[in-house]
């Protein structure tokens, strides 16, 4: 595979320094500008604290970047023109010279072949509430990938008990950091087990190591709950998406484009409470994120 290395990326893989993978869709098609710049800088920045070198990923011109500079960052906060691309995206995205954002799913591939251990994101995509047979191509990309990735388990608009059960079902291992149930993204609590209950970066570094050795191929998910001074009201935010999915419904919005259409919706209808809740959990996952790749 043609990867594409910003040279801090390209140095850490060579020095065999501790490296984070950051998705870009979140950039793209997560946030508003400019709190997507901001964010994207503030959690590449995180990971630096933390010990490690970030590598946000995405696509330019068809080519696979590992690693990004400031002004590809502002170019994916501000061209509406920006792709979404899952895996089955990548021949086209690589053959049509695209330029594209990376979701969970493709990063998590990308960062793989790149040689990164470690990704951090905000929530994982999964089974579709309503049609159980519309599922996120993250969740097989975990199911097939070993590599460590931290997360605010599943996006709070889907079906979270069927997509726990997926995971569980596909050999997908899930951590509860300092928790004893999955987090659900912007609340602490979803009531969903969780496989094993984690409390240090060592223990996961440890749990990461064990898989590897066990030549298993799955992915490790850590699930992280949203820091407690930003969590949601569970009550307040099914309602709050109950209007939005009417919304989606009436405007027949889906496909890959329903998530940030209800997250958006979402971040308007809670006053921004929402919103202030992903970019908290997004930097605190940067920063745990980065405290394993460290350990390991």
């Amino acid at each position: 595979m043609n990867l594409r290395y910003i040279e801090e990326v390209e140095n850490a893989l060579r020095d065999e320094k501790p490296i984070v993978a950051l998705e870009s869709t979140v950039i793209a098609h997560g946030l508003p500008y400019p709190k997507n710049v901001e964010t994207a800088l503030k959690l590449e920045q995180i990971v630096r604290e933390n010990g490690a070198v970030p590598a946000t990923i995405a696509v330019f011109d068809g080519e696979f970047f590992v690693g990004l500079d400031e002004n590809q960052i502002e170019r994916l906060a501000t061209d509406k023109n920006i792709r979404k691309i899952s895996r089955r995206d990548l021949p086209i995205a690589a053959a049509q010279k695209l330029n594209c954002a990376t979701t969970v799913a493709t990063t998590t591939y990308i960062a793989h072949q790149a040689g990164i251990k470690v990704f951090a994101t905000g929530g994982i995509g999964g089974v579709h509430r309503g049609f159980s047979a519309d599922i996120s191509a993250d969740l097989p990309e975990l199911a097939q990938t070993p590599i460590a990735v931290v997360c605010s388990g599943a996006k709070i608009v889907l079906d979270l008990p069927a997509t726990r059960e997926w995971l569980e079902t596909y050999g997908v291992a899930v951590l509860g950091w300092q928790c004893a149930e999955m987090p659900a993204f912007y609340s602490r609590k979803s009531g969903l087990p969780i496989d094993e209950r984690v409390e240090t970066a060592d223990e996961v570094a440890a749990i990461i190591r064990a898989r590897d050795a066990l030549q298993l191929k799955n992915s490790i998910l850590l699930t992280v709950p949203v820091p407690a001074e930003f969590e949601i009201d569970a009550r307040e935010l099914e309602t709050i998406l109950a209007e939005a999915l009417a919304l989606a419904d009436s405007e027949k919005i889906g496909g890959k484009e329903i998530t940030p259409f209800l997250l958006a919706q979402m971040a308007q209808r809670s006053n921004g409470k929402t919103l202030a809740a992903n970019i908290a959990l997004l930097e605190n996952n940067a920063k745990i994120a980065a405290q394993i790749a460290v350990r390991l």
